[in-house]
């Protein structure tokens, strides 16, 4: 057996950012073994058994010389299975098995069956484009999404003994190529399937057009669930930077990335039982959490009291800034997570607190105790307040079913599209609040009036006016008079079922 090294070019995941490694491969005399360098994780170390395995597979020989491998920069820790197809190659390379140009100018990512198959990883797509930043090409397994990356060559590759011809990556593979987006709106729940609601669906519209968070307060059944989850059909598709985005989250966290880059925005409901990391990001080695997970889309929180109070209150850092930083011994790692928080909660413990045709069998302590669970720092985050009552009987057999998502959509649509022209003719931020939003003098007294009679923070007269400034956009008008911060304050100060 022929001894040399190599070097092969792989990444290495940490958050959603990706940093390069180069994989020195040195075969040599010495004992018979392979010895993997440079802080590898469990599962690196687990490649050796996994690369002698799908060699041999593949038709290869295994050098019976002392092999060492080693994952550059050393002081950087690696983790995942990515780096199984870039060991094997380097091995391949330095004992000259291979064509020296599949080691050269690509970065390769993929773990290997026992069989010589090539089996996708998470994170492909953030490694796909630090091979882009890095002008190289990429190499990934067969069998996974495809990456919308149409500037850079993407090689599928299924199986090592693929590394036997001539010619390296680009000779001897199928390169994959960039996905067409497809419609967003085929299918799925509409608004017109549900039963009146009509104060409910134009809360809904409000929230969607400006990117308000919602909490909804009801008795079970009265359809709070079924309204969120029509919420995605009424926003407007992901942009291709914004699909961009979204997808490395997905693809860091191994999940599918297909229906993100069609342009479908992500609804994440975690159940109330998540943990901490569940739901904001952790473990070992960390991974994003539901919040980030639902970044550019939608996250809806059903019972919200019966969520853990130090999982509520984890969300409320990322709903001002919209990322989280997760720190550790190591240092940092920052998750995106710009979503629209909805929610729902029932009124009490048995539900039907204020429901006229229900009693209540809770006691006034339960009652406040239930509710207090969901914190006064997190609900004064949350732009619009809805009382959700159910629909008597007769109007949910009526063949009246009121406005669809795609009317509600269209009114969504248009008023983003007058904020925008708003946007361009305005000096950004620069003077007070609410010079910025042009609310008239009229409007600004009527607001003063209700922030004092009802003790508002500054963070909630901001909100009512970013709502405000919200309805005045739908009705694309260029000031907030009075009716439109009437209604904002309507889904702000709440005085129905809950009191609160």
């Amino acid at each position: 057996m022929k001894f040399g090294q190599c070097a092969v070019m792989s990444a290495t995941v940490r958050g959603v950012d990706v940093v390069p490694v180069t994989v020195e491969v040195v075969v040599s005399g010495g004992l018979p073994g392979i010895s993997i360098v440079g802080m590898p994780d469990a599962a690196i170390q687990e490649a050796r058994e996994r690369v002698r395995a799908a060699l041999r597979a593949g038709g290869f020989t295994m050098p019976d010389e002392k092999i060492v491998v080693n994952l550059a920069p050393s002081s950087l820790k690696k983790t995942g299975s990515g780096f199984d197809l870039p060991i094997a190659l380097g091995i391949l390379a330095a004992s000259q098995q291979i064509d020296p140009a599949w080691v050269r100018d690509t970065l390769y990512v993929g773990e290997l069956a026992l069989d010589g198959r090539v089996r996708d990883v998470r994170g492909t797509l953030a490694c796909a484009i630090c091979a882009r930043s890095l002008g190289l090409d990429f190499v990934c397994a067969a069998e996974g999404d495809p990456l919308p990356l149409s500037d850079l060559r993407v090689f599928a590759m299924g199986h090592i003994e693929a590394a036997s011809r001539e010619g390296g990556a680009a000779a001897c593979l199928e390169e994959r190529r960039c996905p067409r987006r497809a419609s967003s709106r085929a299918g799925g729940p509409d608004y017109g399937e549900v039963s009146g609601h009509d104060v409910a669906k134009r809360a809904f519209q409000v929230a969607a057009a400006g990117g308000h968070g919602l909490l909804m307060m009801g008795p079970p059944g009265s359809g709070k669930t079924m309204l969120a989850s029509r919420m995605p059909s009424i926003l407007p598709p992901l942009s291709a930077d914004e699909a961009l985005e979204a997808a490395v989250v997905h693809s860091v966290a191994g999940e599918s990335i297909e229906s993100v880059i069609a342009g479908v925005r992500p609804f994440r409901s975690p159940h109330h039982s998540a943990s901490l990391a569940g739901l904001v990001g952790g473990g070992s080695p960390i991974r994003p959490g539901e919040i980030s997970l639902a970044h550019q889309g939608v996250l809806f929180l059903d019972e919200l009291p019966e969520f853990r109070s130090s999982v509520l209150q984890g969300i409320r850092q990322p709903l001002e800034s919209g990322t989280v930083t997760l720190t550790r011994a190591d240092g940092n790692v920052v998750f995106p997570a710009r979503f629209m928080l909805v929610a729902a909660a029932n009124p009490c413990p048995c539900g039907y607190y204020g429901d006229p045709d229900h009693d209540c069998t809770c006691t006034v302590p339960q009652i406040r105790t239930y509710q207090n669970r969901i914190g006064g720092p997190l609900i004064d985050r949350i732009d619009l307040h809805l009382d959700v009552r159910r629909t008597p009987p007769a109007e949910v057999l009526s063949s009246q079913k009121g406005a669809d998502s795609a009317t509600l959509r269209e009114g969504v649509m248009r008023a983003r599209a007058f904020a925008r022209r708003r946007r361009r003719k305005t000096s950004g931020d620069e003077g007070s609040l609410a010079e910025r939003h042009r609310v008239t003098d009229e409007a600004q007294a009527f607001l003063v009036s209700v922030a004092e009679l009802h003790a508002m923070s500054g963070r909630a007269i901001a909100r009512v006016v970013g709502v405000a400034r919200t309805i005045a956009d739908m009705d694309e008008s260029e000031t907030v008079d009075c009716d439109h911060l009437a209604e904002a304050v309507s889904y702000r100060v709440r005085d129905g079922i809950g009191g609160c």
